[in-house]
């Protein structure tokens, strides 16, 4: 189990773009490294040389939220697109629509991907712009983010909230039906695979 996230406070970082894939977070030559750590040299690459590239900027050191437009994360389903964005500081991407298995990846790593409107989106685009210094914070148990005199309500599927408030990934879920899982392995016949147990013979059956 991971540490609950029940909502974040930091500056925020207007990414003025619309269906950011995957390959454009983070190129496809750099997923050949090993581990979820050492991406942060990686993430939006190929826009680096870009003199409005928001990141580089001084202003947005160290923010932690990103703003970006629709279809952000559509693609290739590589989690080191998640990685990549969690390395560079990021605990929070706000869009009005994310890829679903980005989403699903960034709820897996405890990223949080909050859903708002275009306009919300746009407003916060101006106020990241016009004063960078301004603090938003993504409420998860109110689902509601502030920034300043924005205050807006935002949109997240249950499960997903769940799992953050909750510091539970998919194997901390599965595992807490574990009773249930034991009780229906000891009813199957003897004669039918199973799930091994600890403390079953090495070499035993154990496709479920």
């Amino acid at each position: 189990m991971g540490d609950p996230v029940r909502s974040h406070t930091g500056r925020a970082v207007p990414l003025r773009r619309r269906s950011v894939d995957t390959d454009q977070i983070i190129p496809a030559e750099f997923c050949k490294r090993l581990g979820r750590t050492g991406y942060a040299d990686t993430l939006f690459f190929r826009w680096r040389d870009d003199p409005n590239y928001p990141l580089a900027k001084p202003e947005y050191a160290g923010a932690s939220v990103l703003v970006a437009g629709p279809e952000f994360g559509i693609g290739s389903s590589r989690e080191h697109a998640v990685w990549a964005l969690w390395d560079s500081g990021f605990r929070v991407i706000i869009a009005p629509s994310f890829g679903d298995i980005f989403r699903a990846n960034a709820t897996k790593n405890m990223l949080i991907t909050a859903r708002v409107d275009e306009d919300t989106v746009a407003q916060l685009w101006d106020l990241a712009e016009d004063l960078p210094e301004t603090a938003v914070t993504v409420d998860l148990t109110a689902t509601r983010l502030q920034a300043g005199p924005l205050v807006r309500s935002f949109e997240m599927d249950s499960y997903s909230r769940w799992q953050l408030i909750n510091g539970i990934d998919d194997i901390d879920s599965t595992l807490l039906h574990q009773k249930a899982i034991a009780e229906y392995e000891d009813r199957r016949p003897s004669w039918l695979p199973r799930v091994s147990k600890p403390g079953d013979p090495v070499g035993m059956e154990t496709t479920a």
